[in-house]
Formats: structure tokens, sequence, C-alpha cells
């Protein structure tokens, strides 16, 4: 770094360059007058101190004392402090204690650990604010006060932070944190979630006791386990605060309300010394880099100052980007002080080799200042590769760079912009100049009126020619609120056009003289043709969904009517050859078909039963006429004297000849059951069915399931039947899948609730046990059911 930063007539500086040269070697000076500040301050401390061992006092009433003794005395704050500690001289000796860094000669060190823990908060204060006298540093500091505070409240770790006029924070001092870590965290950037940035920026102190939320809300230093309590105080007295203390507790003990206040006191009494070390201290470096920044803060377009980064040979490598004017952006999106910090290639990779590389060193070099010619950039902006100009300046500024650039092509970008709308929202512009007759068009415009180019635009008197005559009224009374009254429009109309009739809309304002009289029109078309067409179509498809649900709910209602009197439901128990039958059906809740689930229940010429129950797949009156088909059909065939077996073989094969295509024929399943009352046997048969469920004594189990696939599936299919006794007390169930079948679940686990559900319901003495199974189960309704409860009295 040179030592004088103010350039050279030889240099060609800039004026604005010379400026901030003459703002650093104003910085420079005020330096110098920092030397004796720092005596000032420690004896300030030292006889606060004392005060607050001698006379019980806080850090603010012992420095309040100070400050009311020096005004009655018509003396200094520095007369007084001096005045204050001779007098403590002059008092007899107390009995010698041990000594720490820093230990106040007149008696009034910090007390040993042992005592320190037990001694009031005034005393330790008091020690604390005498020690603190002897330190020459913010590293002396943070030592003393984790040695003083370590014991009473259990600080483990102390770290005090600066931030810079870059809005970065440097650690200034540390204690009890290893060297590893404080390297790590010794630049933060203006990062989002940095604990001391936001106590410095509010001004308020910050309590940290939950390491899990914590470390969810900030960026924690070190482990959230390590230090569970932190705290984080800024050091008052300078406006706008600049500097915070942070103290970290090991223990799981979260800093209670006397913790803090005395860690409160405990910064305070740094602030006075802490301000004179970080000026006495400061970086002239860092200084020149604020007052950089200050001025880049007030300055409009794109600016940053780069420092060289050099290797080991000492050839510059890359630039560090110190400081950085508000509307400087990478490509990454980055902003203004976000860029601080970061390396030219890290945010302008494609740089490096090029002209404007070789200018930056030759400007560094010789101190010349570097005016390049407008280059193309290729950057990617939200994921698309784009290539602007640019034009960039670079000065020479004390071993740096300052670096500006003006961006060439923002506006042929917009326009471009501009046209990708238009083009994509159909829509054009139009501006009409009323004083001088002249009207401007975009391209996209000639396109939505179908209108050569070479024509030129269309003047207002021209637009009701190309406008369809219904429209032309409506369009006209517009236009003439808008010449004439200078009220804006927005008003639909078709035009005919080459392609047929199309839909427009025109939104237009007009701009008024001083009397109110229009004199500029500007406006836009756009083509809602397209749009009108999906409307239109909607609403045919409207049209048509309504037709065909009212076509499908009067087959609705015919198919329930067709299915109620083919298939009524009996509103009590039928008694049928000494068995009592109960019979349950519920539709489908949802769609508008009614299904093809069915039973039967009568008695045949030789006094015995037959129970059948059916589901026939589909719905609407297809699925009914099936039903009411295999309803009768089996009926017949029974009470004529067929066999339950060869009564489903018939069955099957009368599906598949009635079918037009036998590959489709309709299906069906079914249960049917034969009684005989004389020895209360029972026979049955199925075809794809469930299998009935049998209740008997409390207990509920399916009866095996004979040979027998669903009907209308093949020629080949064949049946068996099965034979059960029935005992008084008995419930046989007939149900269809309605009445276990849950989307989404396998068949077994509904059969297992259903068995569950019967032995509750029908193993007592209820009297409506049909209905009861039927609360437990709460069927889902998406598909019919049909039950019915065969009862064997017990007399």
């Amino acid at each position: 770094m040179e030592k004088d930063p103010t350039p050279s007539s030889g240099d060609s500086a800039s004026p604005e360059v010379i400026a901030l040269a003459r703002v650093v070697a104003r910085l420079r000076a005020e330096v110098a007058d920092l030397e004796g500040l720092g005596a000032s301050a420690a004896v300030l401390e030292r006889a606060t101190g004392v005060l607050m061992a001698l006379d019980g006092l806080s850090a603010e009433a012992a420095h309040e004392a100070l400050v009311q003794g020096a005004v009655r005395g018509n003396r200094t704050l520095l007369e007084e402090c001096w005045i204050t500690l001779g007098a403590v001289r002059s008092r007899p000796d107390p009995p010698p204690r041990a000594e720490s860094r820093g230990t106040d000669p007149v008696g009034v060190g910090p007390l040993p650990a042992a005592e320190r823990a037990n001694a009031a908060p005034h005393l330790l204060l008091a020690g604390l604010a005498a020690s603190l006298a002897g330190a020459r540093s913010a590293g002396d500091t943070a030592e003393i006060l984790h040695e003083v505070l370590r014991a009473p409240l259990g600080v483990d770790g102390v770290m005090i932070y600066r931030l810079d006029g870059a809005g970065k924070l440097r650690l200034l001092g540390h204690a009890g944190i290893d060297a590893a870590l404080a390297a790590q965290w010794r630049d933060v950037p203006p990062l989002a979630g940095v604990a001391a940035l936001e106590v410095i920026g509010s001004g308020e102190p910050l309590w940290l006791t939950d390491p899990e939320r914590d470390a969810a809300r900030y960026q924690l230093i070190g482990t959230p386990e390590r230090w569970p309590a932190r705290a984080w105080i800024p050091v008052p007295g300078g406006r706008p605060v600049t500097t915070a203390i942070g103290f970290f507790r090991a223990a799981p003990v979260p800093f209670d309300d006397a913790d803090q206040e005395l860690l409160r006191q405990a910064v305070q009494l740094c602030g006075g010394s802490l301000r004179v070390f970080e000026r006495r201290d400061a970086d002239p470096a860092q200084d020149e880099v604020a007052a950089v920044q200050t001025v880049f803060d007030t300055l409009p377009g794109a600016a940053v100052l780069l420092s060289p980064l050099r290797s080991p040979a000492g050839e510059v490598e890359d630039y560090l980007i110190e400081a950085a004017a508000p509307e400087s952006t990478d490509v990454a999106g980055r902003r203004g002080k976000e860029l601080v910090g970061r390396r030219v290639l890290e945010s302008y990779p494609t740089v490096a080799g090029t002209a404007l590389w070789q200018g930056y060193s030759d400007a560094l070099a010789t101190g010349v200042t570097y005016d390049g010619e407008p280059f193309p950039y290729r950057e990617v902006v939200a994921g698309v590769p784009e290539t602007s100009v640019y034009s960039v300046r670079a000065t020479r500024l004390a071993g740096r760079l300052v670096v500006s650039w003006v961006r060439h092509d923002t506006g042929a970008r917009e326009a471009r912009r501009l046209a990708t709308m238009q083009r994509l929202g159909n829509l054009g512009w139009a501006d009409w100049n009323l004083t001088t007759d002249t009207i401007d068009w975009s391209e996209q415009l000639y396109a939505i009126f179908d209108r050569a180019p070479e024509r030129g635009p269309m003047r207002m008197e021209e637009l009701p020619e190309h406008v369809v005559p219904e429209d032309r009224p409506a369009l006209a009374a517009a236009v003439r609120r808008l010449l004439g009254e200078g009220s804006p429009i927005d008003q639909p109309f078709r035009i005919a056009a080459a392609g047929g009739v199309r839909h427009l809309r025109i939104v237009a304002e007009a701009e008024v003289d001083a009397y109110g009289a229009p004199v500029e029109v500007h406006g836009f078309f756009q083509d809602l043709s397209a749009q009108r067409g999906a409307e239109l179509a909607l609403r045919e498809s409207e049209r048509s969904v309504l037709i065909q649900e009212g076509v499908l709910q009067a087959e609705r209602a015919i198919a329930a009517r067709l299915q109620h009197a083919l298939l009524p439901i009996p509103e009590q128990s039928i008694d049928l050859v000494g068995l009592r039958v109960d019979i349950a059906y519920a539709p489908s809740d949802t769609g508008v078909n009614v299904g093809g689930d069915w039973y039967s229940a009568i008695e045949l010429p030789d006094k015995g039963a037959l129970f059948v129950v059916g589901d026939v797949a589909g719905h609407g009156l297809d699925a009914v006429g099936t039903m009411a088909q295999l309803r009768f059909t089996a009926k017949g065939m029974i009470i004529t004297g067929s066999s339950l077996p060869d009564a489903m073989r018939r069955l099957n094969s009368l599906l598949l000849h009635t079918a037009a295509d036998p590959s489709s024929a309709t299906t069906a399943t079914m249960v049917m059951a034969r009684y005989r009352p004389a020895d209360r046997l029972l026979t049955w048969a199925r075809a794809g069915h469930l299998p009935p469920l049998l209740v008997r004594g409390g207990e509920a189990r399916f009866l095996p399931l004979p040979e027998g696939n669903l009907l209308g599936a093949s020629f080949d299919s064949a049946y068996a039947e099965e034979t059960l006794r029935l005992e008084p007390g008995d419930h046989l169930l007939l149900y269809t899948d309605g009445l276990i079948e849950v989307p989404g679940e396998y068949m077994d686990r509904g059969l297992d609730r259903l068995a569950a559900a019967a032995a509750r319901a029908m193993g007592g003495d209820s009297p409506e046990p049909l209905a009861q199974l039927l609360a437990a189960l709460q069927p889902v309704g998406r598909d019919d059911v049909c039950v019915m409860d065969i009862h064997v009295p017990e007399d």
C-alpha cells in the first residue's frame, strides 16, 4: 500500500478519486488525535470502580457521582477522577489480597475467584472496573471479562465484534474460544441470521436460551450444544452502536434477571476503553475502505472497490470486492453490500483473461485510468443466457482499483421484452397525437388488424369501416367520450378480417392540455378471438353436460321405478316356512344410475323355501333388465324342479346366448339356497358370490365355498352345491359386496369386519339385529347394498 493515498497529477486521477483520497488523509490525521485518550479512559474506569467498591454503587450511579462532583468543584471529569483516586491512596492500606491481571495499585483489584463467587454485584463490578483500567487492547478486555465473570456467572467464552464501514463484522478480541473457531468467525460478511449484527442494528441485548430454536433462526458460533446459553449485548455510548460483546455459557442454564443486569453493567464499564481501542487500533486500510463505501452509498450507477490478491510470486490472481455501490449487481443477482467480501472471478467468472482483465492490471501498475471500449458480456438471467454490452472504467486509488461500469443495451433489451409480451398476449399499443395528427403503432397491432405495415397505421376515422355494424354505435360513443371529454375507455368490439370475425378490445386514455382538451391518446388493442372461442366452446360443453345430465336423471328415475316394481322391499319381517326373514336394501348414493343388486325369498310348491341374492355388473336400465331376467328365470326353474347346480348352468348359458357378442356378455354373481323345513336342511350353491355367513351361539363363521364361476363368464363353468343343517337360534346372512367393500382395502378385511359385527349384533336377543349390523358396518355407499337375514326361531 502506498504511503500517500492522494494521487499525483501524473496519475490523471478523476476528481472523484482525488476527493476520496482527501477523505482518507483526513481520517489518518484523526487517528493521531486519539493517542492520549486511552489513558484518560483507564483513569475514568478506575475511579468508577473505586466508588462502586467503597459506596456500593452501580456502574451508572458511580459515573454520575463523578460527573456531579466535577460540576460542584468546577473541575473537569478527569480532574475529579484523579482526586477520587488520590483520596483512596491516603487511607490505610486494606489487608493484602491475591492480584491478577490489571490489579489496581490503590487496592481495589478484582477479588479472587473463591471470594468473587459470593461477592456482592457492586464489588464484582468494582473489581472488573479496576482490572479493565489495565487493559491495553480489546483482546485484553475479553480476557479480563472472561477471568472475572467465569466463576460467578459461568461465562466460558467472550467475543467482541465491531461493525466496519462496509457493513462487515470484525472480531476485535476473544477469550475461552479456541483459535480455529475464532479464525473461522474473524470476519463476518453482512449476512442474515447473525446475532451480533442484529444486536448492533437494534441496540437491544439478545438472550439465546433454546439451542434448537436458536439454530433455526441464527447462524450460531460453534455447535448449538457447546454453549446452550448465549448473550449478545451492545456496547453503549456510540451513536450509532458499532460494537457488541457475546458471552457464552456451557451450562444448560439461561442467564437469569440478576445475571442479565450484571452483564449489562459489565459491558457498560467496557464502553470507554473499547471505543478508544477501536479507533486507536483501527486499520488505516479499513478506514479507507469505509470512506470509499460512504461515498459509494450516495452514488448512482454501478461501482466497486477492488483490492488485488497476489500469488507468492507477486502476480495478481484475483481481486477482492471491499466496497460496492447499491446498484452494483453480479450474475447471481447479489446487489450492493452483498458483494463485499467476494472475489471478482466469483461474481464475474468470464472476465479472466479478457482485455478488461488486462486493463485492470495496467491501471493498477501504472496509475493511468483505464477506459475500456464497449464489449459484450454473456450472463445467465433467470436461467436464460443473455449477452449485454458494457463500458468499464478503472482508476487506481492507494493500491486499489475503483471500477465503475455502464450498461448500454438496457433499452434494447426492454424493447425486446415488450415486443415478446405483446406477441404472447396478442396485443399491440397505439399513440395518437391529436395536435400534429400523427399516429404510431407497434408491430403486433398490424397483425391484429391484418394490415400490411407498408400501409402505415390506421387513422381514427377509418376504424368504423372495419367494425361489424352491430358494434359500431357502442364503439363510436366510447370514442366520442375519449376525444370530447378525455374519459378513458375499455370497450370490446368485433372487426371483419380475412380469416373471419375477430373479437377485439380497446383500452385507451387521453392526455389533456391546461384547458382540459385532449391532445394525445395512448392505448392498446387486444385480440380476444381465441378467448372468445374458448368461452363459446365452454358454454356449448356446459349445455351438452346439462342435457346429458337430464337424460341420465330421467333414466335413473325410470330404472328406479322399474326396480321398485320388480323388487319391492318389505317394511317388516317375513314369516316363511317357519323362518323369519329380514331384508335390507340401500341403493348407491353416488352417480345417477341404479344398480343390479336383487333378492328372492319365496315358498316352493313342496312347502320348502327358495332364497336368492344376486348382483348384476353395471348400472342403469341394462342392469335392471338383466336382474329381472335372472330373478324370474331362477324362480321358474327351481319351481319346475331343477336342482341348484342345474339352474346355475342354465342361467350362465342364458346370459351368454342373449348377449350380442359372447365376449362382452353381462356378468353377475349369485348365491341360491333351498330350505327343507321338515329336517331344517339347507342346500346352497354359488356363482362367484361371497360366502354366506352363519351366526350360531354367538360365533360367526363363513360357509365353505362350493365350485361355481360367475354367470356369463364362460360356457365351461361348472357348479356344485353344499348342505347345512340349521339349528334353532341360527342366523344365516346372504349379502352383496356393497355391504363390506371399502375402496383401497382388501376384501378379507371387510369379511373379518362383517363377521365380528354380526357376532355382536346377532349373538344376543336384540329385537332388530339386522339394523344393528348395518349401523355397526356403516357401508360407504359407493355401491348398492342388499342383505338377507334368515333366522331360525328358538321355538
